[in-house]
């Protein structure tokens, strides 16, 4: 329901997005770990943020970035470097996204932006709004398609969750911006769309949260369960992954916790369901779509499998993921290299050894550990 009301919004994108969906899962099922080029290609620019979000993976309390050496943090690939990618993929107009980080907080974005839309080609910004009211009509101008906001709450909740006072009220006149802009050069891009992810802090203020997407003419509102796992999985996790492919997966260390959340997960079911029923110019989506039995064991059970939904990964498949040091990766989250940009093209290393094995024995696996914590087991 969540990709058809998302086709409706957005025709074009939606018939182009199920062709390329199509060939990738056929290749799943019928070839050896081969993959015809994914529909989205993300783009980290940048690992530097300027917010510290408590649950956030990588700058978050137990943050994977926080423990990376200051040389790691500063690398950037080049403009020309990335010019260079979306040049040689553009032949068969892939998704881009541009995440960090902040992106917006690489140097050359505004560049890139125009040089992705010259190419022809979608372009998503994932950003935390803190920057936007300064760029709000370049964003506009260039041709942003999406922005996607994280959102954590009203004023007083967002501005705990992300370290500081003001910070709300930032965003908002960001995106405000943004929706004047779009009227003023009378053009219905970038649609917003709000991310929130449940915690906490926030999980009885989910109608606020609404509140505050309808009152920026969000086009949806996304929540996400809160990704979290002990340290018994992620021990796990590695034993398995360092015997299949030598590689420690640390960026899943920042939602290691002691504890279960500590959620009233009745009270937040009634909410969902609730959030569920308003009538809304916003569409409302909760991600994964899990049933009322399936939230339930979500928040009380760090050994949570879902029943309703495949027990197998495609991602790897439709997706790629590109770090700031030009290293090309098959997951997020899984450390797991396939090769540079720096070093060899795109196109060489989307198929190449190391990449066909990865899918391989992922496909054997089925999953890993951390899957089940993943929003890309549920994405496909």
């Amino acid at each position: 329901m969540r990709a058809i009301k998302k086709a409706i919004s957005q025709p074009r994108y939606a018939v182009k997005a199920f062709g390329q969906r199509a060939k990738s899962f056929l290749n799943y099922h019928l070839k050896d770990g081969f993959s015809s080029y994914p529909e989205t290609i993300s783009l980290f620019l940048t690992y530097r943020c300027n917010l510290r979000c408590s649950m956030c993976g990588q700058w978050g309390i137990a943050g994977s970035s926080r423990k990376l050496t200051p040389e790691v943090l500063q690398s950037e690939l080049t403009i020309d470097e990335l010019k260079s990618v979306i040049d040689e993929v553009k032949f068969y107009g892939p998704n881009i996204t541009l995440f960090g980080g902040e992106p917006l907080l690489y140097r050359e974005w505004a560049a890139l932006v125009r040089h992705i839309k010259e190419a022809g080609l979608r372009c998503n910004i994932i950003t935390n709004a803190m920057m936007l009211e300064k760029y709000a009509e370049e964003v506009v101008g260039l041709g942003v398609d999406e922005i996607i906001f994280s959102l954590d709450g009203p004023r007083e909740i967002h501005d705990t969750i992300r370290g500081g006072e003001g910070i709300f009220d930032r965003a908002i006149k960001g995106l405000k911006a943004v929706n004047i802009w779009k009227e003023k050069k009378k053009c219905r891009i970038p649609l917003i769309n709000i991310s929130s992810t449940i915690f906490e802090t926030n999980c009885l203020y989910l109608d606020k949260i609404v509140d505050v997407a309808e009152d920026l003419l969000a086009s949806s509102i996304t929540f996400h369960h809160l990704i979290f796992l002990n340290q018994q999985t992620y021990t796990n996790h590695n034993e398995i992954f360092t015997r299949q492919f030598n590689v420690t997966c640390l960026d899943w260390r920042g939602f290691v916790r002691e504890t279960l959340p500590d959620i009233d997960v009745e009270q937040l079911l009634s909410n969902i369901n609730n959030l569920k029923k308003r009538d809304s110019q916003t569409l409302i989506h909760f991600y994964p779509n899990l049933t009322d039995a399936e939230i339930r064991k979500y928040y009380t059970d760090f050994h949570f499998k879902p029943t309703s939904y495949k027990h197998r990964c495609i991602s790897p498949w439709m997706v790629a993921y590109i770090f700031p040091d030009g290293t090309v990766r098959p997951c997020q989250s899984l450390n797991y290299v396939a090769g540079n940009v720096k070093e060899d093209s795109f196109r060489n290393i989307w198929n190449n050894q190391k990449y066909l094995r990865f899918r391989r024995v992922t496909k054997e696996n089925k999953l890993y550990p951390v899957c089940y914590r993943c929003t890309e087991l549920y994405r496909f």
